[in-house]
This record gives structure tokens, C-alpha cells and sequence, in this order.
């Protein structure tokens, strides 16, 4: 019987190294590829005309329609203030508005918020750029939105670039403002 014990320590040593190394890869492969939180994605609208988005500022003091931004880059974003990936991006986006402008705009889109949260948020937060109600969820249905954080990247002419899922990241948008020769 003392012949087999130190056969099944040996055995259990080995078998506890080898879930180790498993264990230690997927670690790297996780901590090393992209986050999931930001990626482009299908949807039947890239390449195709950006649905007509036309809609009162929170604030209510204009309207906003995306057609008179013709000529420049658009980034449609769909958040929420409860949303904590939408907060966690809310920063980049400010870079990104402010790195971009003459070329790039940013105009967010209200998805199952109260106003008055909108505003304090954007208050504490910063931004200056047009924020919209979408009170009967319109615009979200025309985009085919069905939780936030989600952004559309419209084209100059109007054509919608891509879709991205999760929150964006500055260093994300610049890459793929960066792949059309659009640079900050």
C-alpha cells in the first residue's frame, strides 16, 4: 500500500501543474486581446444611408437633423446615464469631439432615461454636443438598437460606416478614422 501513495501524489502533482498552465494561458489570452466592450459590428445598415434622425435636444433649446452634417464624420451614440459602460466611455467621447472638430461630430441619443439626469450628467461630465430625446424610441427602433452603450459612425456622404458595440474609446475611433485617412 506505501508502493501506490507517492505514484497517486506524483499523479495528483502533475495533473494540479497542468490545470495550473491551462488556467495561466487563458489568463494571457484574456488580458491580451482586445476588450470585448469595444468592437465593430454587423448590422444591416453599414454601407447603406443613415436613417433619418431628426429630433429636440434635451435641453430643448434646438433640433438636431443629421442631414445638415453632411460632410463630416458623425458618430450617433445611444446611452444611458445609468449605464455604467456608457459612463465609463463618456470621457473619450469628449476627447474624441474635441480632437475632431472641423471633421467629426458626436451627437448622443437618449435610450429609457429622464432628462433630468441627462443634464446633470452632461453638467458633471462635460460634452458639448447635441443630445437628444428619443421619448417613443423611434430613433433607437430606426437604428435597431437594443441596449446601450451603441454607436453609429455615419460618413461624409451620409453612408453608415459601421456599428460599434459596447463603449467606444478614443484610441478605437481614431483607428477607424485613421483607416480613411481622416486624422486629429
Amino acid at each position: 500500500m506505501t508502493a501506490t501513495t507517492p505514484r497517486k501524489s506524483r499523479t495528483a502533482l502533475w495533473t494540479a501543474i497542468a490545470v495550473g498552465v491551462v488556467l495561466a494561458l487563458l489568463v494571457a489570452v484574456l488580458a491580451t486581446r482586445d476588450p470585448a466592450s469595444t468592437r465593430l459590428a454587423k448590422s444591416p445598415l453599414v454601407g447603406k444611408g443613415v436613417p433619418a434622425l431628426s429630433a429636440q435636444t434635451v435641453d430643448g433649446s434646438s433640433t438636431y437633423d443629421i442631414d445638415d452634417h453632411q460632410g463630416e464624420w458623425v458618430l450617433v451614440n445611444f446611452f444611458a446615464t445609468w449605464c455604467i459602460p456608457c459612463q465609463e466611455e463618456h470621457d473619450d467621447l469628449v476627447r474624441f469631439a474635441e480632437a475632431y472638430t472641423g471633421q467629426a461630430s458626436v451627437v448622443s441619443v437618449v435610450f429609457s432615461d429622464q432628462a433630468e439626469d441627462v443634464r446633470r450628467f452632461f453638467e458633471r461630465r462635460g460634452g458639448d454636443w447635441p443630445v437628444l430625446r428619443d421619448d417613443d424610441a423611434r430613433i433607437a427602433t430606426d437604428f435597431g438598437v437594443a441596449r446601450v452603450p451603441e454607436s453609429y459612425l455615419v460618413a461624409p456622404n451620409g453612408t453608415v460606416y459601421g456599428k460599434v458595440l459596447g463603449g467606444v474609446t478614443f484610441e478605437f475611433l481614431q483607428e477607424e478614422l485613421a483607416k480613411v485617412g481622416v486624422t486629429a
